[in-house]
């Protein structure tokens, strides 16, 4: 079973990245899970503190998970500051970083015509630093994202649904390309 880690970008419960992150998991093939984790809202970076409890969790399902999905939204055509606080904090200190090496994908949902293009290149340059591995393709940029969910956020449009199966089919693919 190849165990997945959803991160959702934004801090809000009906988000549109939030809907798209649990559709993926919904959408994944029979041989994985996804687990989302519920809470990046997290003091600010501060490397001369100890791992406050919350990053401590967030850091062992990282650690324990088998790749990760990332559902950004795009802020001011970059990344949420909670999610770069959040990824701050994982990252350190380097040699330890449960991000190192992990496999990642991104998704995200955005209103407007552009997708998170500008925020997913913004976040695949910060997984440099931990030598995160980033799936390349299907690329997930969803624009228009109101019209592809009904009220309740479920997912109700059918090429959307497509995409992430086979996001997920490939997301999978990856992540067992590195458990060897």
């Amino acid at each position: 079973m190849v165990a997945l880690l959803g991160i959702c970008g934004s801090l809000r419960k009906a988000s549109l990245n939030r809907a798209l992150l649990v559709s993926v998991g919904e959408l994944l093939p029979a041989r994985a899970e996804m687990t989302i984790h519920e809470d990046l809202n997290l003091p600010i970076f501060n490397y001369e503190l100890d791992d406050p409890p919350g990053v401590v969790r967030l850091k062992a399902a990282i650690a324990a998970a088998d790749g990760v999905v990332i559902s950004v939204p795009e802020y001011n055509y970059s990344i949420p500051g909670g999610l770069k606080n959040a990824l701050d904090w994982v990252s350190r200190p380097p040699e330890l970083s449960p991000l190192r090496g992990k496999p990642v994908g991104m998704i995200g949902a955005a209103s407007g015509m552009s997708g998170t293009i500008r925020a997913q290149a913004h976040l695949r340059q910060i997984l440099l630093y931990s030598d995160s591995p980033c799936l390349g393709q299907p690329e997930v940029l969803i624009p228009r994202a109101k019209e592809r969910f009904d009220a309740d956020r479920r997912l109700a449009d059918e090429s959307t649904r497509v995409l992430l199966e086979q996001f997920g089919a490939a997301m999978v693919a990856f992540v067992e390309r590195f458990r060897g």
